[in-house]
C-alpha cells in the first residue's frame, strides 16, 4: 500500500494504482471522457490533467501511477483553463447538431462542454472527417463526431475479444473503422461511446433519452442471463442498455441482449385467444378459451394427455405448469427441450458429483489460471461465458486449451486447440485424464480427500488405451501433452462444455469423463474455476430446477423417491409412470396421447426429428399453443393462448451458474395476452376449485418444496441476482471403466448448431438479428464445395434417412473437411427434421440444388 495526498486529503490505496483511482476512492471527482473502468486506459482526451508537486506539465490521472508521497491538486483555476481549452479543441470539427444525435441528452461531450462553460469555439481547422458510415450492419458511424476516445476500439479489443474495430488513419485525419468479418454485433461500442458517433440503427430516432422509461430487469435470451435495463415509450421497448460496474456481466451484452429486443414490438404478436372451428378460426375471450381447454383434457384423461414446457418460463411458471399436469390433470406426461441436451449432462453430474447445474459461478471462470473450453463454440451459446474466458486468458495469464470439431471464435486465442473428430469426447477427455496423472499433475491431496478409492487411480488410468485415444480422436500425443501440462500446472481450472458435448450422440459418457477430468485437474477444488455445463436457453436451468421432467420433481428431486412428499404438501394423489418427450411423441403416433399442450416451444424447428413431430401433431386430437408470436405451429394449433414476452411480465429466472434474477414488466402485453403464469393460474384453478396463489405465496411454496432456493431473495427489483445453495464436495468415485463412445457414422457429417446472431426461434422475428442473418445456410468447407460440385450462395440440399432440406451454401474454412455446419433457427430450413433424437451431428448426402 502506498499513501498520497490529493487536495488536502490523504489516500491510502494499492501499489499500481493509478491517481484517478485513488481520487475515485477518497470521493474527489476528476472529469473525464476517455476513461473506462472496464479497458485499458488510453489518456487520449486530457480532461482529466491535474497537478502533481515537483512535475511541471499536467499529468493525465487516469493513466498516471500514484506514488507514495505524491501530492496532487485536481481542482483550480489553472486546471480549469487548460480542460477548458481541451474541450474547445475537442470540438474544433464536431458538428452542432445535437438537435438530431440521438446521444442528445446522454451524450458526455455535451455534459463536459457545459460543465467548463464552453460557449464558443475560438479554434479552426480543415474539416477532413471521412463521411459517414452507413454500410455496417446494425450500427450507423459518424466520423466527424468522434472524440478519438477510443473506448470502442478498446472494449472491442479487451473485453469482447473481436478486434473487429482500428484506427483507420493517422493524426486528425484518423477515425474508427470495422473489420466486418470478425464483428460480433454485440452493440457494446455503441455503448461505451461517450458521443453520438456510433449510434444504434433500431434506435434511431425512436425517443429522447429523458421521454423513456427505465426498468431493470434480466435477458432471457441465453443462460447466462446478463442483467439489463428496459427503456420503453408508450408501451413500446425501444431500446435495452446495461450499466457498467453495477450488474453482474459490468454492463456487456452481445447481439441479443442489445438488438434481440425486436421481437417484443413484432407485427406477429398473438393477441387474443383463438379456436379452430373447421379451416378458420374464431376469436374467444379468456373464460371461453379457458372452459375449451379445460372439458379437452378432462375428455382425454391424464394418462392422454401431455405437456411440453419451455425455457422461455419463469421458475414460478415451470412450477405451476408442473402442477397443473400432476395436480390438475393428473398426469407426468411432461418434458421440455432440455431433454435433448442440457438434462442428458445435468443427470450425470448429478449421479456422479452430486450437481445440479454448474460447480460455480461464471466469474470464477475470469480469475482461472487455465482454462478448457470443450465441445462448445462458447461466443454464440453463452456469450458472457466468452467475456470471462477473454479477462482470464488474454487480460490475464490464463491457459487457453480450446477441445472443438472446428474452428470458432475462440480459436484465435487459444494456446493449444484440439481439434477432435466427431464422436471421440470420451476418447478425448480420458486421454487428458491420463496424461495429467501420468505426468505427476493430479492434486493427490484434493483426490485423496474427496475420491473414495483413491488407491485406484493409477490402476483406473492405466486402463485408458493413449494410442487408441490418439487414432480415435485425431488429436497428435504433442498436442494432449501440451494440453494436459496446461491443466495439470494449473493452480485453478474451469472446465466449460457446450452443445457439441451435451447435445452429441455420446453426451452422457462425454458428460461423465468431463465429470473425471474435472476431479483429477483440481477444477472442482477451492473458489476459482469450475465445472460448468452451457446451454444456449435461457432458463434451462429452471426448467430442471422446478421438475418440467417424468422422473424429476421441483428441486431436481426424484421422481419416485419424493412423490409422498409432494402429495402430502399439494394434498392430492400423484400418477404414477410418465412419458418423457420421446415417449410422448410415440404415444401421439400411437393414438396413447390425445391432448397435447405446448407452451413456449416449436417442435417444428427446435426439436430433433422435426418431421415426425410434423407428422405427430397433424394427427393429435387436440393441440393447445400458448405462445408471444404467430407461426406455423399456431396454424396447426386447435386452441392458441396468447402470453407475454419477458418485458410484459415478473417472476424469476435462474441463470446455468445458480444466479435467479428476477424480471420486471416494462410494458402492458398487448391486446389480451397474459403472463404464461396466469394462463396456467387460471386452467389449474378451473380444473381444482383453488384460487391462484400470489407470486409471493408461488415463491414460498418453491422455497420450502426445493431446498435450492433456500438462500435466494426475491426483491422484485431487478438487481437482486442472488446465488442458490452452493455445490460442496463429497466423496466420490472416478468412473473412467466406460467404454469408448460411438461415432456419428461415415461422412459427410452434418453438425446442427447456433448461430451467434440468433437465440433460439423467437429472434427470427426480430429486425436488429435478421439484418445480419435472415434465412437459413449451409456451411462447408472450401475443399468440400468443389468435391460437391457446389457455389457459393448457391442451392444444395441435405438428405438423411428423416428427409430432406434444401439451403443455401456459405464457404467456412474454419470447418473441417467432410463437415457440415447449418443453424437451426429458421423455419424456412428445418434442418432439425434431419437429426435424430440424441444427436446434433449426423451423416449426410449431399447434392447440389
Amino acid at each position: 500500500m502506498i499513501k498520497l495526498t490529493i487536495d488536502g486529503k490523504a489516500v491510502e490505496i494499492e501499489k499500481g494504482a493509478t491517481i484517478l483511482a485513488a481520487a475515485e476512492k477518497a470521493g474527489i471527482t476528476i472529469p473525464t471522457l476517455c476513461f473506462l473502468k472496464k479497458v485499458s486506459p488510453t489518456g487520449a482526451c486530457r480532461v482529466c490533467v491535474v497537478d502533481i508537486e515537483g512535475v511541471e506539465k499536467p499529468m493525465a490521472a487516469c493513466h498516471t501511477q500514484a506514488v507514495d508521497g505524491m501530492v496532487v491538486t485536481t481542482q483550480s483555476e489553472r486546471l480549469h483553463a487548460i480542460r477548458k481549452q481541451i474541450v474547445e479543441l475537442l470540438l474544433v470539427n464536431h458538428p452542432l447538431d445535437c438537435p438530431v444525435c440521438d446521444a442528445g441528452g446522454e451524450c458526455q461531450l455535451q455534459d463536459i462542454t457545459y460543465a467548463f462553460n464552453v460557449i464558443r469555439q475560438s479554434f479552426e481547422a480543415e474539416d477532413v472527417n471521412p463521411d459517414t458510415i452507413d454500410r455496417w450492419p446494425l450500427i450507423q458511424q459518424v466520423p466527424n463526431r468522434c472524440v478519438m476516445c477510443e473506448k470502442c476500439v478498446k472494449v472491442c479489443h479487451e473485453v469482447i475479444g473481436s478486434s473487429a474495430l482500428f484506427v483507420n488513419d493517422k493524426g486528425d485525419r484518423a477515425f474508427i473503422d470495422k473489420k466486418l468479418e470478425l464483428c460480433e454485433f454485440c452493440g457494446n461500442c455503441v455503448q461505451v461511446c461517450p458521443t453520438g458517433t456510433m449510434i444504434s440503427k433500431t434506435f434511431k430516432f425512436k425517443a429522447r433519452p429523458w421521454e423513456l422509461r427505465r426498468t431493470a430487469s434480466v435477458c432471457t435470451l441465453c443462460s447466462a442471463q446478463c442483467e439489463i435495463d428496459l427503456h420503453s415509450k408508450r408501451g413500446e421497448v425501444c431500446r435495452v442498455t446495461s450499466e457498467d460496474g453495477v450488474t453482474v456481466n459490468d454492463g456487456n451484452l452481445c447481439i441479443g441482449g442489445f438488438f434481440g429486443y425486436g421481437f417484443i414490438n413484432s407485427e406477429r404478436r398473438l393477441m387474443a385467444p383463438r379456436a379452430r372451428s373447421g379451416n378458420e378460426f374464431r376469436t374467444l375471450d379468456w373464460d371461453e378459451a379457458v372452459a375449451l381447454m379445460v372439458d379437452k383434457a378432462r375428455a382425454a384423461g391424464g394418462a392422454a394427455s401431455a405437456g411440453l414446457g419451455s425455457a422461455r418460463l419463469t421458475n414460478e411458471e415451470n412450477y405451476l405448469f408442473q402442477k397443473l399436469f400432476r395436480v390438475g390433470l393428473s398426469s407426468n406426461n411432461i418434458d421440455s427441450e432440455a431433454r435433448f441436451g442440457y438434462l442428458r449432462g445435468v443427470e450425470i453430474l448429478r449421479r456422479q458429483l452430486g450437481l445440479g447445474g454448474a460447480s460455480n459461478r461464471i466469474d470464477r471462470i475470469g480469475r482461472s489460471q487455465a482454462v478448457l473450453v470443450f465441445g462448445a463454440d462458447v461466443t454464440t451459446e453463452a456469450p458472457a461465458i466468452d467475456w470471462q474466458i477473454e479477462l482470464a486468458c488474454r487480460k490475464r495469464d490464463g491457459k487457453l486449451v480450446l477441445a472443438n470439431m472446428r474452428q470458432v471464435k475462440l480459436s484465435r486465442h487459444a494456446n493449444v486447440q484440439l481439434a477432435y473428430r466427431p464422436g471421440s469426447e470420451v476418447e478425448l477427455a480420458q486421454a487428458l485424464i491420463r496424461l495429467i496423472v501420468e505426468r505427476g499433475l493430479a492434486d493427490r491431496d484434493y483426490l485423496n480427500q474427496y475420491l473414495q478409492a483413491p488407491e485406484e487411480l493409477e490402476s483406473l488410468v492405466a486402463a485408458i488405451d493413449l494410442e487408441q485415444a490418439i487414432s480415435a480422436t485425431g488429436v497428435s500425443r504433442e498436442l494432449l501433452e501440451e494440453a494436459a501440462e496446461y491443466l495439470g500446472s494449473a493452480e485453478s481450472v474451469a472446465i466449460v462444455f457446450g452443445a457439441d458435448v451435451l447435445k452429441g450422440l455420446n453426451a452422457e459418457a462425454a458428460t461423465g469423463a468431463l465429470a473425471d477430468l474435472a476431479l483429477v485437474s483440481g477444477a472442482l477444488r477451492g473458489d476459482i474455476g469450475g465445472l460448468f455445463p452451457v446451454d444456449e436457453k435461457g432458463n434451462i436451468q429452471g426448467v430442471i430446477d422446478m421438475g418440467v421432467a417424468p422422473e424429476l420433481l421441483p428441486g431436481q428431486k426424484d421422481y419416485a423417491a419424493a412423490r409422498s412428499e409432494f402429495e402430502k404438501a399439494w394434498k392430492t394423489s400423484l400418477p404414477e409412470g410418465g412419458r418423457d418427450a420421446a415417449g410422448i411423441l410415440a404415444g401421439i403416433e400411437s393414438g396413447e396421447i390425445r391432448f397435447l399442450y405446448l407452451a413456449g416451444v416449436n417442435p417444428l424447428v427446435a426439436f430433433p426429428e422435426a418431421g415426425r413431430w410434423r407428422r405427430a401433431l397433424e394427427k393429435v386430437d387436440f393441440l393447445a399453443v400458448q405462445d408471444i408470436l404467430a407461426s406455423e405451429l399456431t396454424e396447426m394449433a386447435d386452441l392458441v393462448l396468447p402470453a407475454a414476452s419477458f418485458a410484459e411480465k415478473s417472476g424469476s429466472v435462474t441463470s446455468i451458474d445458480g444466479r435467479v434474477g428476477y424480471l420486471q414488466p416494462a410494458i402492458g402485453a398487448p391486446g389480451e395476452a397474459r403472463p404464461d403464469g396466469w394462463i396456467f393460474a387460471a386452467l389449474l384453478g378451473a380444473l381444482t376449485g383453488q384460487a391462484a396463489p400470489s407470486e409471493s405465496v408461488l415463491q414460498q411454496e418453491i422455497r420450502q418444496l426445493c431446498g435450492i432456493h433456500e438462500d435466494v431473495c426475491f426483491a422484485g427489483n431487478g438487481r437482486k441476482s442472488c446465488l442458490k445453495l452452493p455445490w460442496r464436495p463429497e466423496n466420490r468415485s472416478l468412473k473412467l471403466a466406460r467404454g469408448a463412445g460411438a461415432a456419428p457414422g461415415e461422412g459427410p457429417l452434418l453438425l446442427v448448431g447456433k448461430h451467434l446472431a440468433h437465440f433460439g426461434t423467437t429472434t427470427t422475428a426480430a429486425a436488429g438479428p435478421c439484418q445480419v442473418v435472415a434465412e437459413g445456410f449451409v456451411e462447408v468447407n472450401p475443399d468440400d464445395l468443389k468435391t460437391f460440385g457446389l457455389s457459393e450462395g448457391g442451392a444444395v440440399t441435405l438428405t438423411t434417412a428423416l428427409g430432406a432440406v434444401k439451403s443455401r451454401v456459405r464457404v467456412n474454412a474454419g470447418l473441417p473437411q467432410g463437415l457440415l455446419f447449418a443453424p437451426y433457427h429458421f423455419a424456412d430450413t428445418p434442418v432439425m427434421q434431419l437429426v435424430p433424437a440424441g444427436s446434433n451431428c449426423v451423416p449426410v448426402q449431399v447434392s447440389r440444388g
